[in-house]
């Protein structure tokens, strides 16, 4: 079996409202690029990336040279001709790999009949808990989802353990002050009695204003603090708060948690299966971890249907996956997958058991999203489309305005 053909079309798919980041903000929609793998034998696999759009289309299309009669069983080797590490600074292709790889297990799968949790070592946990990942939001076009306020939060907060039964929930921060943050995360935290918190402000903090933070909140069911300031060296000097601390920004290859193990800075790993540059780098990645007794988790980068299925067989396999993963799925309105968008129960997904990623493409809704595409157009992700001039420091200082 070998590829026949490499295949891109970048979508945007519309979210509730639009969600605010330290570093900008997702316009109320995602652009994400959906990836076909076609074999000689017929079989084709899917995978996903998020971002550049028609320069995501164009640089899947430039791999068509490179992987044109490759073997997808031969995994290692797809590895080292599209990342080379020394290659690779010259032409950083880590996220295009993993929508590669997605696809190739996908296609191995489907050819052997079995999910690619099976390829993987097997499935240990047949749903993954979520958390609920709490968003500052503006109002979408009708004035509604807006998400401003400790109450809106607290409400917001409520709704979604009624309606998806997460008992997990992570509020995204690095939009307004801290002291204002602060006000919303405890108000968070008195609407969801006995569930456990998450605090995520995007590295936008100094060290100073994160110890402050994270001695304010010492009192409550934290999870974790993620990125709460910038670098290893930044969080190092956090370690004292009592509060675990985990990074999906400063730890996101096999090199950066050597360094990590040779010198303690965070204890929880977030694996994004895109930023790690597919499944099986965050699984090896969660055997170091399980070595050095490291927590793990799986990150969320702002999926379609194609890269939860790919989340979900990671935490179907990971052994020492002790926190819930986060997912900003539950914000989108529709997905591009046959059967429309994944249901939530208790707080948790089903893991696909269909061979591959178990998981088909809804063509006409690839052809409606792709038209929209068309339309809208991108977004610059680090712009905030109510500050057309800002952009942020780190640490930061140029916070919103809540009022």
């Amino acid at each position: 079996m070998k590829i026949a053909d490499i295949r891109a079309t970048t979508v945007t798919v519309p979210l509730e409202a639009p969600l605010r980041h330290s570093n900008g903000a997702h316009w109320g929609r995602f652009v994400r690029t959906i990836v076909e793998v076609e074999t000689d034998t017929g079989l084709i696999g899917l995978g996903e990336l998020g971002g550049g759009g028609e320069s995501a289309e164009a640089a899947i299309r430039g791999l068509k040279a490179y992987l044109t009669g490759h073997d997808p069983f031969q995994l290692e080797a797809l590895r080292f001709a599209i990342t080379n590490p020394t290659a690779s600074l010259y032409n950083n292709r880590t996220q295009l790999h993993a929508a590669i790889e997605f696809a190739c297990l996908d296609v191995i799968g489907q050819h052997l009949g079995v999910p690619v949790y099976d390829l993987l070592g097997g499935k240990l946990r047949d749903r993954v808990p979520f958390a609920s990942y709490l968003f500052f939001r503006y109002a979408n076009d009708a004035g509604e989802g807006e998400v401003r306020t400790p109450e809106q939060l607290a409400a917001e907060a409520v709704e979604l353990k009624r309606k998806h039964g997460f008992t997990v929930h992570k509020l995204k921060g690095g939009v307004f002050h801290p002291d204002y943050e602060l006000e919303c995360y405890r108000a968070l935290a008195d609407a969801v009695p006995g569930d456990k918190l998450r605090y995520d402000p995007n590295a936008a903090l100094s060290v100073g204003q994160a110890r402050r933070f994270g001695q304010a909140i010492a009192d409550l069911p934290n999870d974790y603090l993620e990125d709460p300031t910038w670098g290893l060296n930044g969080m190092r000097q956090l370690r004292d708060l009592g509060i675990p601390l985990a990074t999906n920004t400063v730890v996101v290859n096999l090199e950066q948690l050597a360094t990590n193990v040779r010198d303690p800075a965070v204890d929880v790993i977030l694996l994004d299966t895109t930023f790690w540059g597919g499944i099986r780098p965050c699984v090896k990645a969660a055997g170091v971890c399980e070595t050095f007794q490291l927590g793990v988790a799986v990150h969320s980068s702002g999926e379609l249907g194609i890269q939860l299925a790919t989340m979900l067989h990671l935490g179907a396999v990971l052994p020492n996956l002790a926190y819930a993963a986060d997912a900003h799925y539950h914000h989108l309105r529709d997905d591009v997958i046959t059967g429309g968008l994944m249901s939530y129960e208790d707080g948790t997904i089903p893991v696909p058991t269909g061979p591959g990623l178990g998981v088909t493409l809804d063509r006409a809704k690839v052809a409606e999203y792709a038209e929209l595409y068309k339309e809208l157009g991108g977004y610059p992700y680090d712009r905030d489309p109510g500050r057309p001039d800002w952009y942020p420091l780190i640490p930061n200082d140029r916070w919103a305005d809540p009022s």
